[in-house]
């Protein structure tokens, strides 16, 4: 039993100008990335391989015809021609082969991978350090590499932080260039929200209603301590009020396919990045975006812990007893009840009739999972068991208590001593702007950054680790193989993905495509080596080359 799997967050950035309010968001946008990418070695030339992408498959067994579809679930490139001939010479289940590495396949040249773009919504970015940045929905998006675990989760989305503070200061000192401000929240203040995205790596053996059953009433429930609160009631804040979660009044389904309407609490989009026989990519848009370490740390472990507690049941049902027991009447209304419950005392109505707070439903999964594990837990994973116990202990009896390292009880910490000192109500324009001004990622004008260097909130990660993942992947999946050969062969990466890496080395007539169907694999233990020996992309292709025979 352990948290560890792969796993990773994609975070768009709020994005504005100040002083133009009627600026394009997505050229802005395009501005960021591209600013970004001018900094970053080796990222400029490489573009986004769609090869693989299939945004319209849904996990409950069917795929939606694009012609159904809202134009802003087509993630993918619908005028992108299919690949003429075999994507890859010998695609086996892992895309790898254990000696020489990943196997090699090749695409045409005449039919291009990936379009050259004057549409700025296509601007994107590749990074050394395994990530994408790129524009999605007129917002800058930071995809995070996959790592596998919850504290390397929180060091490369700090990294993402770090990514957008860069380019932001890129633009500033760039004359003619706008002076753009980037917020890492989910709400605009005037009805708009936008993403950040939880993926998790799943045993596809698991079934995806069993899934979605057993995570829902924890994910209704867990914003107790990874909301990162909120100014504002209702869609446009319509209503004064505090409330715990920014994502809380956006949620409007139980499950679903759709991400920017309709938005649900279980995402069914069924596109893995990997060996779709082996596993599903479970892809939650529910979640705030925090800039608490702590709050993202507890994020991911706890959603971890859950869903080995799944995974575990398919040969031991008995594991999902107490959970199975406390599927809600209405998770969706739920969502909105326990974000406007500050004194985490609203009691949730089961479906079987009984009523229970948050924070009792949050300690049945905390003591199912317990029940299962062994004696024999690995440091990180004794750590989120411990602080979850904590927190939900601290919550019930003062969530003052959690002000170090749950969000919301941290911001509304700092909203109310400003509320009595000048005697605000909750709908005053300055809180407003402070709920706003909380997620600047510039350090001089974020709120959360003045705690910080206050010593008020606790860190978790080393801010030289965090500047060292803004360059370097991490070493244990797939991600280092893929910044790496940004980083080394930077001109030569035609194009790259999650699950692909595509090469375009002078003298061959086909672009050569490196499949990645199995994160745990291009390691640097797995293939640093050979990394280092080859001097360039055609050496690697070389080398590789006997695998593809």
């Amino acid at each position: 039993m352990t948290v560890r799997r792969v796993m990773g967050i994609e975070t768009e950035f709020g994005i504005v100008e100040p002083g133009r309010p009627q600026a394009n968001p997505m050229l802005l946008s395009s501005t960021v990335v591209s600013a970004y990418a001018a900094l970053a070695a080796g990222a400029g030339r490489a573009r986004w391989d769609y090869e693989d992408e299939d945004p319209l498959a849904d996990a409950r067994g069917f795929r939606l015809q694009r012609a159904a579809a809202h134009p802003s679930m087509l993630t993918d490139d619908p005028s992108q021609p299919a690949p003429s001939g075999d994507a890859t010479a010998d695609d086996d289940a892992a895309g790898w082969d254990d000696a020489a590495g990943p196997r090699l396949g090749a695409t045409h040249r005449e039919r291009p991978l990936v379009e050259e773009y004057d549409d700025p919504g296509a601007a994107t970015t590749i990074l050394s350090n395994g990530a994408r940045f790129y524009v999605d929905h007129a917002h800058p998006e930071y995809s995070s590499p996959e790592v596998t675990g919850p504290r390397a989760g929180v060091v490369w989305d700090k990294a993402g932080e770090e990514v957008a503070l860069q380019a932001v200061r890129a633009l500033a000192g760039t004359p003619g260039m706008p002076d753009v401000v980037l917020y890492k929240n989910n709400v605009d203040g005037k009805g708009a929200s936008y993403g950040t995205h939880e993926n998790y790596l799943v045993d596809r053996a698991v079934p995806f209603d069993v899934l979605s059953a057993a995570l829902i009433p924890f994910l209704v429930t867990r914003q107790v301590f990874t909301g990162a609160g909120r100014v504002g009631l209702g869609q446009a804040g319509q209503s004064a009020g505090f409330q715990l979660s920014q994502r809380a009044d956006y949620i409007e389904a139980e499950v679903g396919l759709e991400t920017t309407l309709r938005r649900p609490i279980v995402n069914t989009r069924d596109e893995p990045h990997a060996d779709r026989t082996r596993w599903r990519r479970l892809h939650l848009i529910i979640g705030d975006a925090t800039m608490l370490e702590v709050a993202t740390w507890l994020r991911l472990g706890t959603a971890s812990l859950v869903l080995w507690l799944v995974e575990a049941a398919q040969a031991r049902p008995d594991l999902l007893g107490t959970v199975a027991e406390v599927a809600l009447a209405d998770p969706v209304a739920e969502v909105r009840e326990v974000s406007r419950d500050l004194a985490l005392t609203h009691r949730l109505t089961l479906a079987d009739g009984r009523r229970l707070t948050a924070l009792e439903i949050q300690r049945v999964y905390l003591e199912a999972v317990r029940a299962a594990v062994g004696a024999d837990l690995d440091e990180e994973t004794r750590s989120v068991l411990e602080r979850w116990d904590s927190v939900l202990t601290r919550l019930a009896e003062d969530p003052r208590l959690c002000a170090r390292e749950v969000e919301w009880v941290a911001k509304l910490r700092l909203l109310d001593g400003m509320r009595r000192r000048d005697h605000l109500a909750w709908d005053h324009p300055r809180l407003e702007a402070m709920d706003i001004q909380w997620s600047d990622v510039r350090p001089e004008r974020g709120l959360y950054h003045r705690l910080l260097a206050a010593g008020a909130v606790e860190r978790l990660v080393d801010p030289t680790e965090v500047q060292a993942a803004v360059t370097e992947p991490p070493t244990d999946t797939r991600a280092y193989f893929r910044g790496t050969v940004v980083s080394r062969y930077g001109p030569q990466v035609r194009a790259a993905s999650w699950d692909s890496v595509v090469l375009d080395v002078p003298g061959l007539a086909t672009l050569q495509r490196i499949p990645l169907r199995d994160p745990w694999r291009g390691t640097r233990a797995h293939v640093g080596a050979l990394l280092e020996e080859c001097a360039d992309a055609g050496e690697l292709v070389a080398r590789l080359a006997p695998a593809a025979r």
